[in-house]
């Protein structure tokens, strides 16, 4: 098991990884005492659990837990969990690769600023990693492949008991704007309460034409990608009115308010996987 004195906890969230998981373990700073690495298994049908097991041995805690969803798991780690607590919260996606160094400079980053609340790594590789890096830069933005929140942001998240949406699609999107409101709402906003670390980054594996595995995922991802784009114009409205303390356990229960004002997008790579969105949105209110 991790030393319970752990500075930093790193939360590798996990669904159906078992190519990707050895790698990104074996990417962490496992021998660290200071580092306590956690792998949460959500949904998983697969050998996730077991290769992590095999990989991190007594480095690693792995939580093999049989119901799905990246949102739900992160508030059961954070949130129900006993024991998690440190300077700071780092968490990586199970099908990521983080570049070495890391997981210290996010942890040196916040703990130099006691004004942050989050602090984000870069893709590192990829067809558009420069225009992502550019486009984070600017907009003190966040990828959920790595990003860290410090521990006392979380400890007022676990304070005021705001959870993320169980269906909510993407974590960093949500915990990008509760950074910068403070947990408040956008009358509060301030950019540079997220910082992007340059020290700090991560490799994906590039989707393949010649891999129906990955051409399938890519499909799933896609149609994932557009009710994320629907539910982020709901967070806005959300955080642009009453705030981060009004949102509800789960965004299907604004659905009904909201599906007569959206419509696929025109964009031909986008209005397919907009529509596929939308009528899992409705079936999701049972409509």
């Amino acid at each position: 098991m991790p030393m319970p004195g752990a500075k930093t906890i790193v939360c590798v969230l996990a669904h159906q990884e078992e190519r990707r998981i050895a790698a990104c373990l074996g990417s962490l700073p496992l021998d660290d005492p200071a580092i306590a690495v956690h792998v949460v298994v959500n949904g998983s049908i697969d050998r996730t659990a077991a290769i992590a097991s095999s990989v991190g041995g007594d480095r690693v805690t792995v939580h093999d837990w049989p119901q799905g969803g990246k949102a739900r798991s992160w508030n059961r780690f954070v949130f129900d969990t006993p024991g998690i607590d440190g300077r700071a919260f780092v968490f990586v996606d199970g099908d990521a690769e983080v570049v070495p160094g890391s997981v210290e400079a996010l942890a040196a980053s916040l703990a130099a600023d006691p004004g942050l609340n989050a602090v984000s790594g870069m893709p590192r590789n990829g067809r558009r990693a420069k225009d992502y890096q550019r486009g984070m830069l600017s907009e003190h933005g966040m990828f959920g492949d790595l990003y860290a929140l410090s521990g006392d942001f979380v400890a007022r998240m676990r304070r005021s008991g705001l959870r993320l949406p169980e269906d909510l699609v993407g974590d960093d999107g949500l915990l990008c704007a509760l950074a910068k409101a403070d947990l408040q709402s956008e009358r509060e906003w301030r950019e540079d309460r997220v910082h992007v670390c340059p020290n700090a980054g991560f490799l994906c594996e590039p989707a393949s034409l010649f891999s129906p595995e990955t051409m399938r995922l890519q499909y799933r991802r896609m149609i994932n990608y557009s009710v994320r784009h629907f539910q982020n114009r709901i967070l806005t409205s959300v955080m642009r009115g009453e705030g981060a303390g009004s949102l509800p356990g789960r965004l299907a229960e604004l659905y009904p308010e909201w599906l007569d004002r959206l419509a696929p997008r025109a964009h031909p790579a986008l209005w397919w996987f907009d529509r596929k969105a939308l009528a899992r949105m409705r079936a999701a209110t049972g409509g």
